[in-house]
């Protein structure tokens, strides 16, 4: 519960930091800032400084910031009480800069907090370092059942820190075990890629993570369960597995499987991948046995944190192209507080770093969302002031208060499927349980 607690706080301090960017640029550029808000509801303390209310409310769950004629309704009265401060007597670069400013908040603090769960000791999940198949001409130099011991002299634990130790640069010595006797492998610098592609680790059909809201999630399975069938075909691995669910002509797919003592079978719908082209998913990720820890540097941190700020953005832009193209997919994947929560408390359990990965990746969200084209977002506002800069005269008042009503109404929509959804799966998975 304490973690739940901690990551809606969290998350109402997104938003908070997304209000103080629109501020920080509003008050640079001279618009006068009538209130401040940390939090909702009945403020418990207030102050005011310069025309500008600064409070904190009772509900920590977000933020506001209330600019002199940033509503269209009420633009025309706060230009004529101090047309100076207004909003809309701005030049129009300057009002699609103050409306940036928040979604650009957001982008900062997500590579910030990126930065800093990349800087705390992570924990490292792999799998094992046996080969299940080489591929290619590889096949007649790693025979199944090979373990990995080192490479160049310096021991891999996993299968992934194998591939990490590999050098492009010089030559590589690979030690591996083979029916109890041990060998060298020497593989040259310009081979190393063909090598990385070709060579296929021992994978379980082991659950090792159920992804909330998913279809397995929402058909109740579980984190160890051992998957022994697909639709009354056998598979003994991960690969046999996912190529006979992805591939399946139907729109479902029956699962036998083991948890513990018990044997079950579970009907599991298809969901399309919006991340991969043709291809279908019902939601987990294979057991990962190796465990550990690492430190980065510093540096590590910067550079690692950087690039998965900007590997996120490319996935959650991808998916929103190809969720266009296929809105009947919108119900799969939306969610909303309900899976908010949900998600927390399996964050929560992994230890602060996840939880900072978490919330950076809410904050990313956040910032992606609000500059979709739609009036009463941050996008929708930008979209006003582009034209305004095109044309030469601002949207007129009327136009931009019944568009604001319209992006009013689809917003409040979608938050109503949203939570519609959430309680949708919610409800799947508490019949599966039982």
């Amino acid at each position: 519960m304490l973690i739940i607690l901690l990551v809606l706080i969290g998350f109402g301090l997104l938003i908070t930091i997304h209000e103080l960017g629109h501020f920080l640029v509003a008050r640079a550029f001279g618009v006068g800032i009538e209130k401040f808000s940390i939090g909702f509801g009945k403020p418990i303390w207030e102050i005011e400084r310069g025309g500008t209310k600064y409070r904190i409310a009772a509900i920590p769950l977000g933020g506001y910031v209330k600019m002199s004629g940033e509503n269209p309704d009420e633009a025309e009265d706060s230009q004529t009480s101090d047309p100076e401060r207004s909003l809309q007597s701005k030049v129009w670069w300057k009002k699609a800069l103050i409306v940036f400013a928040g979604p650009f908040a957001n982008l900062l603090l997500g590579l910030l907090l990126f930065i800093m769960a990349m800087a705390l000791p992570q924990k490292l999940e792999d799998l094992s370092p046996v080969i299940h198949q080489a591929q290619g001409k590889w096949a007649e130099v790693f025979a199944a059942g090979d373990s990995l011991i080192s490479v160049n002299g310096k021991a891999v634990p996993g299968f992934n820190s194998f591939l990490v130790e590999l050098s492009k640069s010089a030559d590589n010595e690979i030690t591996l075990l083979r029916e109890g006797q041990i060998s060298s492998i020497s593989v040259p610098a310009v081979e190393r890629d063909s090598l990385m592609r070709s060579l296929q680790p021992e994978v379980t059909t082991q659950i090792g993570e159920v992804f909330s809201g998913m279809p397995a999630w929402r058909a109740g399975l579980k984190t160890g369960d051992l998957i022994l069938a697909v639709d009354s075909i056998a598979v003994t691995d991960w690969y046999d597995m996912r190529q006979r669910i992805a591939s399946s002509t139907s729109s479902h797919v029956l699962l036998d499987i083991k948890r513990g003592e018990e044997f079950m079978q579970r009907k599991i719908e298809l969901q399309d991948n919006l991340t991969e082209e043709d291809e279908r998913m019902i939601g987990i990720m294979q057991y990962l046995p190796v465990k550990g820890t690492v430190q980065y540097s510093l540096l590590e941190a910067l550079q690692y944190g950087t690039l998965s700020t900007i590997s996120f953005i490319q996935m959650q832009y991808s998916g929103l192209f190809r969720l266009a193209k296929q809105p009947a997919e919108l119900k799969n994947n939306l969610g909303g507080p309900v899976m908010i929560v949900s998600m927390s408390q399996e964050v929560g359990r992994r230890g602060l770093s996840s939880v900072l990965l978490f919330l950076a990746s809410i904050s990313l969200v956040l910032m992606i969302m609000n500059l979709l084209p739609i009036p009463i977002l941050d996008g929708g506002h930008i979209m006003f002031y582009a034209i305004e800069g095109i044309i030469g005269k601002p949207v007129s008042l009327k136009v931009q208060g019944i568009a604001q009503r319209i992006g009013l109404v689809l917003l409040i929509w979608l938050m109503l499927f949203a939570f519609y959804a959430d309680l949708s799966r919610l409800f799947s998975r508490f019949l599966s349980l039982r």
